[in-house]
């Protein structure tokens, strides 16, 4: 087929049919277990991810976790617990900054920002951002600290590479610390951890090993973020679920996952992922997209240093042969 804007059209039902069959096979066959749970994020992968599993092994045998800490947008606990009462599933909620708190300190986390800006203090709102404007010019990928103080302003410093390290360690502990409390609840009573990483974020890296890419099984990530609200709107995944902006909702002020991780706005990024992965020319990507060539271009580097960087998430450990 040649590349097109359709490209990334699927069959839902058939498309949940083959879900099933792979969850269930997974669940009675390969690990032997009662049922699932899957952590609840307020966003449109887990919700998407609850309702395959409810269909597939009906949703008595499904259990949700919503895991918020201190941080978070207070809007995900609703819109996942929301979520959960309209499939019906069992879920509850378990607020872990205990959990965070006892490995790493928020105290250490408010010390190493107020280093680099002297005016923040604890209880400000702060995230990291980088240039969202890959398809429009060259600009070289710096990380931007961003702190919004009371009065509204935000100060912006960036980044060197250490600086960046340091920031979002801390924010891979509370990504941890959830699969900490899937597996806790997992083990408690004989489920399975699904996971609910996209094609998308797998092929780019956008996940956390040993956090959300550290499950069971990952039934989606051959499916696109773009395929994702496909299956989700056929699923009837509750409105303000399908409307929200994706975001990775580790930070006290939002950001989105453009503005964190991808630099392509989703209504480009899929196809644009789609082409690169299938080797079709930049040219017929140009007259497809409406991108220039220049863009398109960008892109594909991007998504190669991006691949490589992260291909050791990708991979299980080691072993010495």
């Amino acid at each position: 087929m040649h590349f097109n804007r359709d490209i990334l059209k699927i069959d839902p039902e058939v498309e949940l049919e083959k879900l099933s069959k792979f969850i269930i096979e997974q669940l009675r066959v390969v690990f032997r277990r009662k049922g699932i749970v899957v952590g609840l994020s307020g966003g449109i992968d887990s919700a998407c991810m609850a309702a395959v599993a409810a269909h597939a092994i009906g949703k008595e045998k499904v259990v949700g976790l919503i895991l918020p800490e201190t941080e978070s947008n207070p809007v995900s606990s609703e819109y996942a617990s929301k979520h959960a009462e309209s499939l019906g599933i069992e879920y509850r909620q378990i607020n872990i900054s205990p959990t965070i708190n006892s490995v790493v300190p928020y105290q250490w986390r408010d010390e190493y920002i107020q280093k680099l800006v002297p005016e923040y203090q604890p209880g400000f709102k702060y995230n990291i951002t980088l240039p969202t404007d890959l398809l429009e010019r060259d600009a070289f990928s710096f990380y931007l600290l961003q702190v919004q103080i009371p009065d509204g302003e935000v100060i912006k410093r960036r980044l060197n590479l250490d600086e960046f390290r340091a920031i979002t360690s801390f924010a891979n502990i509370k990504i941890r610390s959830r699969m900490l409390h899937l597996y806790a609840e997992a083990e408690k009573r004989n489920l399975i951890v699904v996971g609910t990483t996209n094609r998308t974020e797998f092929i780019l890296g956008d996940f956390c090993k040993y956090g959300d890419g550290g499950t069971d099984i990952e039934p989606i990530t051959h499916l696109y973020k773009n395929q994702i609200y496909q299956l989700s709107e056929y699923l009837q995944v509750i409105p303000e679920i399908i409307e929200r902006q994706p975001s990775p909702d580790t930070f006290s002020l939002p950001v989105s996952d453009q503005e964190f991780f991808f630099r392509i706005a989703f209504d480009k990024l899929d196809h644009l992922l789609y082409a690169w992965e299938h080797n079709v020319p930049e040219i017929e990507v140009t007259k497809v997209l409406e991108i220039s060539e220049d863009g398109v271009r960008r892109a594909y580097k991007d998504f190669e240093s991006k691949f490589r960087a992260t291909a050791h998430l990708r991979e299980a450990p080691h072993t010495f042969k």
